[in-house]
């Protein structure tokens, strides 16, 4: 018997599309891009430099982290 979750469904697209985000935002940006998980859209993406120090609320949330892909040293 299969069990088809359209919840789960719903979750795992909502977790690749923040991934995608954040991994292309990750290639122009010097800051660390997180995947976080958000109660009301399942995950979304945000770039450390707009919140400068993390809260820990935002910290606890954090599922992945993708490294800022920019560097100041030539």
């Amino acid at each position: 018997m299969q069990i088809n979750s359209t919840a789960a469904h719903a979750d795992t697209a909502a977790y690749l599309a923040a991934l995608a985000y954040a991994e292309r935002r990750a290639l122009h940006s010097f800051f660390d891009q997180h995947v976080i998980e958000d109660d009301t859209q399942g995950y979304v993406a945000i770039d450390e430099g707009d919140y400068g120090a993390l809260p820990m609320a935002l910290i606890d949330r954090v599922v992945h982290t993708v490294p800022g892909g920019m560097s100041d040293e030539f």
